[in-house]
């Protein structure tokens, strides 16, 4: 069986889930969107991707072959010939997507920008892959949430409970957007906890967390401050935590004072070398030289390029919805070979 992807919104998120998806075996990319004709469909074209509008009126429409552009029609065109459609569209639209991916019968898969209480299931690949097998729809989880559950989950998994404070030092804007900021400041998230703790609960509810956030002048990555505090017995050192995250997918750990990456800028210099379109690192990125356990109190720092860490669930969401591969590792390992193989 080859699924039929559809991405409702070919930006910075959807570009990326295209070529992940397109990639894989077992799975095809039968359309993408835009809600204009822009730069962005040039992408598109040159990929082989079939371009349709984001809606469905005939006047927008049209403007794409005013353009000089091929469009194969409007979303629920789109829809019809699709299995599994990811909505990567502004945040906050969700609500409206979601009937009109239950009207024509699809499912569907959300991202973090949207709530969970909307779609009433969320998703990480290694925390609740079982739980998302033949659903209707589901979310996937932000990219610091995501980030979070790649180091937190194999820890519960070890000592059985886990209580944790973190700050997310987030960057203010991605490097293509010009609307946002702070841009001469540190911007406090007054919101208290903020929502990215809690939202690991959605995926692994049994995780105890809470989340501070600031977001500080730069466009890389985000940075997590991370405090885990583990059982009474739970065994571990702060060198067989490394082992087990070193074991674990998608978790890169390196030695900051030995490879010379001590900031974020080396880190994404790293990733740039690795060969991968646009730069992306899809590992979390651990310093292995900022990890250290004393008594039952794990103190740690990550990096998270928000950009495309969450592109490989994506697959991996698609293959749990629709029910075609139950091992959440199984189903890791063959996305990120097909990933890789690109890069070979």
């Amino acid at each position: 069986m080859t699924i039929k992807v559809a991405i409702n919104g070919y930006g910075t998120i959807g570009k990326r889930v295209a070529d992940a998806v397109a990639c894989q075996t077992d799975m095809e990319i039968i359309g993408v969107t835009k809600t204009r004709p822009a730069f962005g469909c040039d992408l598109a074209v040159r990929k082989g991707y079939p371009l349709y509008c984001t809606f469905d009126d005939a006047d927008r429409i049209a403007a794409f072959a005013d353009s000089g552009y091929v469009c194969h029609g409007g979303l629920s065109d789109l829809l019809k010939v699709a299995d599994v459609v990811v909505d990567c569209s502004p945040g906050k639209m969700g609500a409206d997507n979601k009937a009109k991916y239950q009207e024509a019968g699809v499912k569907w898969i959300f991202q973090g920008g949207e709530k969970h209480a909307m779609t009433g299931l969320s998703y990480t690949s290694c925390a609740n892959h079982i739980s998302n097998l033949n659903a209707e729809g589901t979310r996937v989880v932000s990219c610091n949430t995501t980030g979070l559950s790649r180091t937190l989950v194999p820890l519960y998994d070890h000592c059985g409970e886990l209580s944790v404070e973190c700050t997310m030092i987030r960057r203010a804007a991605d490097p293509g957007d010009s609307k946002k900021g702070p841009i001469n400041a540190i911007k406090p998230v007054l919101k208290v906890p903020s929502h990215h703790g809690p939202d690991v609960m959605t995926v692994k509810p049994e995780i105890k967390i809470n989340s501070l956030a600031v977001a500080v002048p730069t466009t890389i990555m985000h940075v997590h401050s991370i405090v885990a505090t583990l059982p009474e017995g739970h065994g571990l050192t702060t060198e067989s935590v490394l082992e087990m995250w070193s074991n674990s997918p998608r978790v890169v750990i390196m030695h900051g004072g030995e490879t010379g990456i001590t900031t974020t800028a080396e880190v994404m210099e790293f990733a740039r070398d690795m060969g991968r379109t646009w730069g992306d690192l899809h590992e979390i990125f651990v310093w292995e030289d900022g990890v250290k356990l004393v008594g039952n109190n794990l103190y740690y720092f990550q990096a998270i390029h928000q950009e495309s860490d969450v592109i490989p669930e994506n697959v991996d969401a698609i293959r749990a919805l629709m029910g075609t591969e139950e091992d959440w590792q199984a189903s890791v390992a063959k996305t990120d070979a097909a990933i890789a193989a690109l890069f070979e």
